[in-house]
């Protein structure tokens, strides 16, 4: 496997002077109370980040805290509490999720976005303390929604031959565990609590009482663990709250810490009860992972903190903006920090209670700057950009993790007989995923032209288009452009293949001899060196010439899959702020800015009208940004960049109604 070194030309500003002084900034907010869950995708890494709070009672702030005799650096568990440095130790907090990375079969590349030791030190400079979950399967912290794709696993697992047996004592898949963990654990290591770092404990797996019964699996991954981190790590495992989740993911005695979660409007003492019985006398402090809405904020809050060592994930910080449309479940600390709104001003008011003494003042919400409407020049079509792409050939379609495209697009082409007086003909693909846009053309003579879009076949659909007579001579061409819309991260359609899955029917007889070409958008965590379009877009956006002569023709805009760029100025760095790039008038795509894919927008679908657009991918001078438009482009080939979000678009009533 490999770590991308970095979203696209590395990306070092993740850890540049601007960066940390916006973490300054922001980290007034946090101090006290946040829990932060950072995430770095690489077979799985789950990397909760904790900020220190004044030691805590197990029934009042007004007790004085138990004190242990201590002669060096330790956290532990016992008298069910945490212990830090001798002290019995409570936190409070939520999430913060860390960035993705691509891994690959391969060499590991933990540098740039991926450079996790780097965060590591950041963390413990910002008075953090880390909870790593390594996994190898993480899942995500919002069941049922693609979180983190394929729960942390690479798609690439999928396409083995013979087929892998996922969270299994499978030994193939355990192989690859080792090898994973072997370039893992050993940076992790030094980093340790017991080793002057941040590291306090290591989590096994993830909710696998749910999913399975392999012990077998989980003591190899106990064994692992302590064979790279040392036989007094702390070790703990999360499950549901229910005897059964607990049975099947736990592993009785002294040797692993069981943790439990629940749901908002669960009864937490039960589930603390039933902990209790799956952990050895003495090291059961109550921790637990749960989601909590505004409305029962105040009640769960109050019941739990008056007795609970520690809690944690209540999403404080929401899912990151390359979420498919940023979704969160309503996070008190928005995707751009904000803070001012109710539900953070519950959870502060509930904390303060307990928490002792006063918290940090309130800082203001971070400053946004609407930079207005820029004009894009239309940079390439994608049908006309294919010599420049990679191509597969086969007799019939494969799926896209079979030719090495995991996320993103891959375009299926063959052709087939044109034929004299036939009305309309059907086409089938019983199984695509997950969305697959359909344009013909004529193969060659008089009548070939730019291809016509047809329509649309989603895995929810039938399946079924009607394709259009044609004046073509001889043959057409078909174009089938698949779209992979990402994996869910928990439940069974997690190990879920992307492309066409199935054979091609015209008019019920099989279609054969397809190409398939690799579109190259560039993911978060690729390097887009030799980009064509990449290339394509930088040279016509900065090509005056052609920008004035496009400014003198009516702008012509058509149906089809296209590459759109323009670039806006910044006069200096005091004016770089946050921002949002607004896509009224837009159809279907991805959107980029200074080689960072910012994601993908949907207007007609919602609720995201807009993209956000953080300060650290601007820089002073010029900016590009590049639009891939699936379908519709905005007649005046027109994006604005405003000073807040919008989540106006599309129908509530249509959302996330689609069968699998």
């Amino acid at each position: 496997m490999k770590i991308s070194s970095g979203n696209h030309k590395k990306l070092e500003w993740i850890w540049s002077s601007k960066v940390s002084a916006m973490a300054k900034r922001r980290t007034t907010r946090l101090t006290l109370f946040v829990i932060t869950f950072l995430s770095l995708v690489a077979f799985g890494i789950f990397v909760p980040v904790f900020a220190l709070l004044p030691p805590l009672s197990s029934h009042s702030t007004h007790h004085p805290t138990p004190i242990k005799k201590v002669s060096a650096k330790k956290f532990d568990i016992s008298d069910d509490k945490f212990w830090k440095d001798g002290r019995a130790f409570q936190i409070i907090g939520g999430d913060l999720h860390y960035f993705r990375v691509l891994p690959e079969p391969g060499a590991f590349n933990f540098g740039g976005i991926a450079n996790l030791v780097s965060f590591l030190k950041h963390c413990q400079n910002q008075g953090f303390l880390v909870m790593l979950r390594p996994g190898p399967y993480i899942c995500g912290e919002l069941p049922f929604i693609a979180e983190w794709d394929l729960g942390g696993f690479p798609p690439w697992l999928l396409d083995i031959k013979p087929a892998l047996t996922l969270r299994s004592s499978d030994p193939a898949y355990l192989k690859l565990v080792e090898r994973w963990w072997g370039a893992l654990l050993p940076k992790i290591a030094p980093y340790l609590y017991k080793n002057g770092g941040p590291v306090i404990m290591v989590q096994i797996e993830n909710e696998y009482g749910s999913y399975g019964n392999d012990k077998a699996y989980l003591h190899h991954l106990i064994r692992l663990a302590k064979y790279h981190l040392g036989d007094d790590v702390i070790l703990y495992t999360t499950d549901g709250g229910t005897r059964e989740t607990l049975e099947k993911g736990t592993i009785r005695g002294d040797a692993v810490f069981s943790a439990v979660d629940f749901t908002t409007g669960d009864n937490p003492w039960p589930i603390f009860d039933l902990q209790k019985k799956f952990n050895a006398p003495g090291k059961s402090p109550p921790l637990s992972a749960w989601h909590t809405v505004e409305q029962t904020l105040d009640f769960i809050m109050e019941q739990t903190l008056d007795q609970m060592s520690l809690i944690t994930r209540l999403i404080l910080l929401p899912m990151t903006m390359y979420e498919l449309f940023g979704l969160s479940f309503d996070a008190p600390i928005r995707e751009t920090g904000d803070i001012n709104n109710a539900k953070f001003k519950a959870l502060r008011r509930v904390i303060e209670k307990y928490a002792g003494q006063s918290l940090p003042p309130v800082p203001p919400d971070n400053e946004k700057i609407g930079y207005g409407s820029i004009h894009l020049t239309k940079t390439g079509n994608l049908l006309d950009m294919l010599p420049h792409f990679d191509v597969v050939e086969s007799e019939n379609p494969m799926p896209m993790d079979s030719v090495g495209q995991m996320f993103g697009f891959l375009l299926y082409v063959t052709e087939y007989a044109a034929k004299d007086n036939i009305n309309d003909r059907i086409l089938s693909i019983p199984k695509v995923h997950d969305r697959a846009q359909v344009l013909i053309s004529c193969s060659s003579g008089l009548t070939a032209g730019r291809p016509t879009f047809v329509g649309t076949i989603e895995r929810w659909s039938t399946g079924r288009l009607n394709l259009p007579s044609t004046n073509c001579v001889s043959s057409i061409n078909l174009f089938i452009l698949v779209e992979n819309m990402g994996r869910l991260n928990y439940g069974q359609y997690i190990f879920d293949r992307k492309g066409i899955l199935s054979s091609v029917y015209l008019d019920g007889s099989i279609l054969s001899k397809w190409k398939m070409y690799k579109i190259p958008i560039p993911n978060l965590n690729e390097i887009p060196e030799n980009n064509p379009i990449k290339q394509a877009s930088y040279s016509r956006v900065f090509d005056i010439s052609a920008r004035k002569k496009l400014k003198e023709k009516q702008v012509i805009v058509s149906k089809e899959p296209a590459f759109y760029a323009g670039q806006f100025h910044i006069d200096n760095e005091d004016k770089i702020k946050d921002t949002f790039i607004s896509f009224n008038g837009w159809g279907k795509g991805i959107a980029i800015v200074n080689d960072f894919n910012v994601g993908r927008f949907w207007p007609s679908m919602g609720p995201q009208c807009n993209l956000y657009v953080p300060a650290p991918l601007l820089k002073p001078g010029e900016n590009v940004v590049m639009i891939f438009e699936l379908e519709d482009p905005n007649p005046e080939l027109v994006v604005s960049f405003v000073d807040q979000p919008d989540f106006t678009c599309g129908s509530s009533k249509q959302h996330f109604r689609h069968q699998l």
